[in-house]
């Protein structure tokens, strides 16, 4: 499977009065055609930046280097503004996690969609209006072409998320990164926005980029996970390996977080990651994860810890060897 989007040694650094601020630190991942990663972890571990750099949609103040940014064999790194500007809606789209302030109050459904597909496509406003309201019925919107009168405020949550799915697929893009896209949504609207972008996924043939720190979306929609901690990926691997066989004490600290069927007793307390996250100035001295992990030993503290692999499609961050790993996850479950 041919990869849409290769990241290598991702990294973002955001000059500050104290410092500097490195929220994002020698990411990689890939994104495959057809397929979908899940970005997964805690708020502030560097998920929505990561997104942003890959869009180069920063604060100005942020610089962003990267040892390999690719789109569809694109380099992405060195282009202007107006390059990254064709590219953004048209070969790669971003639905993003708040869709009432991510449309413009002050325009209507109708000239937000149509406006992508004018600019990429140079067609006529009847075209667009066109590719729009094929769009909105694609996405489950009813009386389409009505709907491109009103204003984002007239429609309801799950209504507007949808029209930001239609909007990013106006011009039928190579990959979808999606923020959060059902964080304000309540759990059937949520459940129906999944299944629609899987099903549109599979139709349009896209890479899907998907970031939440919801591990019950992860284990419905997900064909890889990359876990994310204090701005590095500690874990990475297909969904199954990830959930039946996790290896960071990261990873399986957030799995003792989900009660599971059947399992959890009523009343019973979940687990719990005691701690707060590092503060990610400068260069990092340690593994990031040392001060919050049971397993801890002199060796976390003595240097950072180094991604190692565990054959083609699996990998993790931690100095114990991957039977320890094992074992510590099984007393926990024991447990």
């Amino acid at each position: 499977m041919s990869a849409i989007l290769e990241v290598r040694d991702l990294r973002v650094e955001i000059p500050i009065a104290t410092g500097t601020l490195v929220p994002v630190r020698g990411v990689s991942f890939q994104v495959e055609r057809g397929k979908t990663l899940c970005i997964v972890g805690e708020s502030g571990c560097g998920k929505s930046l990561t997104s942003l750099a890959i869009m180069n949609l920063l604060p100005k103040r942020a610089k962003r280097t990267a040892g390999q940014l690719a789109l569809a064999g694109a380099d992405l790194q060195g282009v202007d503004e107006r390059a990254m500007a064709d590219l953004r809606g048209n070969k790669m789209a971003m639905i993003f996690q708040e869709p009432m302030t991510s449309l413009n109050p002050a325009y209507t459904i109708g000239n937000q969609l149509e406006e992508a597909y004018l600019r990429h496509r140079r067609a006529t406003r009847a075209e667009a209006r066109e590719r729009a309201v094929y769009l909105l019925e694609k996405v489950g919107i009813t009386a389409a072409g009505s709907r491109l009168r009103q204003y984002p405020h007239q429609l309801s949550g799950g209504l507007r998320q949808r029209v930001m799915i239609a909007m990013a697929l106006m011009c039928g893009p190579d990959l979808i990164i999606a923020d959060e896209p059902t964080t304000a949504l309540d759990v059937t609207i949520q459940a129906q926005i999944l299944h629609l972008l899987a099903s549109l996924q599979r139709e349009f043939h896209m890479g899907v980029m998907l970031i939440t720190h919801d591990l019950g979306i992860v284990a419905r929609v997900a064909d890889r996970v990359a876990v994310m901690y204090a701005g590095e990926i500690v874990e990475t691997g297909t969904v199954h390996e990830v959930f039946a066989s996790p290896l960071h004490p990261y990873t399986q600290g957030l799995l003792r977080c989900i009660p599971v069927p059947g399992k959890t007793r009523r009343g019973e307390h979940l687990g719990s990651i005691p701690g707060v996250v590092p503060a990610l100035f400068g260069e990092a001295t340690q593994c990031s994860f040392a001060n919050r992990c049971p397993h801890a030993m002199p060796a976390c503290t003595a240097a950072p810890i180094p991604l190692t692999a565990i054959g083609a499609d699996r990998a993790y961050r931690c100095v114990l060897p991957v039977e320890a790993c094992v074992a510590n996850q099984a007393r926990a479950v024991a447990a």
